[in-house]
């Protein structure tokens, strides 16, 4: 059997990496991923990729018995019955996707249909994301709750050894409270014309000065806009944006500050604070792209306006656990009740692998 792994448009991460992880000793099944040569370095030794944006991606997925993306495959090809389609997806919507957004480019939301169609089976990581993932995507294929692959290693005595082996990577002391932010995308700023910078919209020196060395930023750009943010070089940051998977940093943060992203509903599995710097709320939520729900009553942490509000809640996370645990529980019942540390087994049994 042929599987030919797409993850994020060329990258080694996600679900599509957490299933190959537990496939990738077996003799009787062959693995092409795609992959983008800005992000090649990731990729195992002896793994075979081949670029997502040339002739031989179009072979690989024609050839391919299974193709298992995490995001819409943007390569021209043509699918046939002998192939099976799995789209894992990449997270529980806040944000409006694909159909339901209140603005795309012109044309780009036709061109994902046909992506679209062909899929055979979705992921959906919770029973509350599947009517929205199927609502936005007109999808009515089949659909397994199975909870997210790439979130098992949240739930496993593994996830200190691999918190650890980050922090050693970057140099960061065990005794430092290690900060993870994860801003999401603006669709107008991604899609500008000319791909100009996209302003980071926290001051990471004002964080290193006010927080002080017991305390690390680890900056992760989502990968719609990796590369076009300018993150001033500052003791005690460091630019993870690169690094192949954001799962990896979960298990090494103490902490994360989000605004509308997705990683908020995988951090929650591992019970540590999150803050919610939403600077821009209205505008995203009116303009920009526009949520499912709204974040201000379901938040599972507090949701500052302002630099000067997130610095002071930083400082204080103790008393942000307290005073938002009842929420917290609340929002994993809601959300996390599938991230067991088993998705991986529900979707390869579906899959009969």
């Amino acid at each position: 059997m042929r599987i030919v792994w797409n993850s994020f448009h060329g990258r080694f991460s996600d679900n599509p990496r957490a299933l190959w992880e537990r496939l990738a000793d077996r003799t009787d099944l062959e693995h092409v991923w795609l992959a983008d040569g800005e992000h090649l370095a990731a990729f195992p030794e002896g793994v075979t990729t081949v670029d997502i944006d040339s002739p031989a991606a179009t072979e690989a997925l024609e050839s391919a018995d299974l193709l298992i993306a995490n995001t819409h495959t943007e390569v021209k090809w043509a699918k046939t019955d002998r192939t099976t389609y799995v789209q894992t997806w990449h997270g529980t919507p806040l944000k409006r996707i694909h159909r339901d957004v209140l603005w795309a480019p012109e044309g780009r939301l036709d061109r994902l249909d046909h992506d679209v169609a062909k899929w055979d089976l979705l992921l959906s990581p919770n029973a509350v994301s599947t009517p929205r993932l199927r609502g936005a995507f007109g999808y009515d294929g089949e659909v397994l709750e199975s909870g997210y692959p790439r979130n098992d290693l949240l739930s496993l005595p593994e996830a200190r050894e691999v918190g650890a082996a980050v922090r050693a990577r970057l140099g960061v002391p065990e005794d430092t409270r290690v900060v993870l932010y994860t801003p999401t995308w603006r669709d107008d700023e991604a899609f500008a014309e000319g791909r100009p910078e996209v302003r980071l919209q926290l001051d990471v020196e004002r964080f290193a000065a006010t927080l002080g060395p017991d305390h690390v930023l680890l900056v992760r750009a989502h990968n719609m806009v990796t590369g076009r943010s300018r993150i001033a070089d500052t003791p005690g940051v460091h630019d993870v944006s690169y690094l192949p998977d954001v799962r990896d940093l979960y298990c090494a943060a103490d902490a994360m500050v989000t605004d509308y992203s997705s990683t908020m509903f995988d951090f929650a599995i591992t019970g540590r604070p999150i803050v919610h710097y939403a600077y821009d709320l209205e505008r995203f939520q009116d303009a920009v792209r526009g949520f499912y729900f709204d974040l201000l009553p379901e938040a599972p942490g507090p949701v500052v306006r302002t630099e000067d509000e997130l610095l002071d809640v930083l400082g204080d996370l103790d008393r942000v656990e307290k005073e938002h645990a009842e929420r917290y529980a609340a929002f994993r019942e809601r959300y996390t009740s599938l991230e067991d540390g088993r998705a991986t087994d529900r979707v390869l049994a579906r899959l009969g692998l």
